[in-house]
């Protein structure tokens, strides 16, 4: 399987989308330049197969190749009873923004067993894994900014204190996630956080360019930036 996968990876790499991709991803190593939508099609049809045998015996060997398993751990069926040893596997090789938010798209258990996911997320809060940490909130601000859900995620966002830049800006994204959804519950959170300074301005930009919030809530929101 590992074969025909790499086979596959080959056919489909470009050379100037490897270039793009390594522009965006600084630091990450063995990109071989393929396109997301081929990385799902390939997905796609790994997750119709033996999933599970495949996740077993995965290759790590390139960007494409953990992108792969992330994929397919959304697109197979089974519940979290069935994949969370795969997603325990799966989450500490995760070492960049876009396998990380990737994975978040297409893994959707939260819609399924949302109070079950909820739980499995939550102990990665405090992970000293940064992609572990973001993982968990970008899943909650993709499933999680609901009526049922927004003082948990709120307070999950606030209780984060892992202060790395790709958690700081998923603390950012997801604060303003709930504020575009939920304006008047989310201010209360504004006025009074514990977020570090940056993290707490990253958020107010976020809002303050975001297309769903009208002009003069973004005014009123710049002026809650902390100096």
């Amino acid at each position: 399987m590992n074969t025909w996968i790499k086979e596959q990876l080959e056919l489909q790499k470009e050379p100037d989308y490897q270039k793009f991709t390594s522009g965006l991803l600084p630091g990450v190593a063995h990109i071989l330049g393929v396109r997301l939508p081929a990385l799902r099609k390939i997905a796609k049809q790994l997750a119709k197969d033996d999933w599970q045998q495949y996740l077993r015996t995965a290759c790590d060997d390139s960007y494409e190749e953990i992108m792969l398993q992330g994929m397919v751990l959304g697109y197979a069926d089974g519940d979290l009873a069935k994949k969370q040893p795969f997603l325990r596997s799966f989450l500490p090789k995760i070492d960049n923004w876009s396998v990380c938010d990737s994975a978040c798209s297409t893994i959707k258990l939260a819609k399924k067993q949302p109070q079950a996911f909820w739980e499995f997320l939550r102990q990665y809060l405090h992970s000293p894994n940064e992609y572990e940490v973001r993982f968990a909130l970008v899943q909650m601000l993709n499933y999680y900014v609901t009526e049922a859900y927004l003082s948990r995620t709120l307070e999950a966002i606030d209780s984060v204190t892992l202060h790395t830049y790709y958690v700081q800006m998923a603390q950012a994204w997801a604060v303003s996630v709930c504020y575009r959804d939920f304006p008047e519950q989310t201010l209360p959170f504004l006025l009074n956080n514990h977020l570090d300074d940056f993290t707490h301005n990253k958020a107010l930009q976020k809002i303050t360019e975001s297309l769903k919030v009208p002009k003069e809530k973004k005014a009123y929101i710049k002026t809650l930036k902390r100096r």
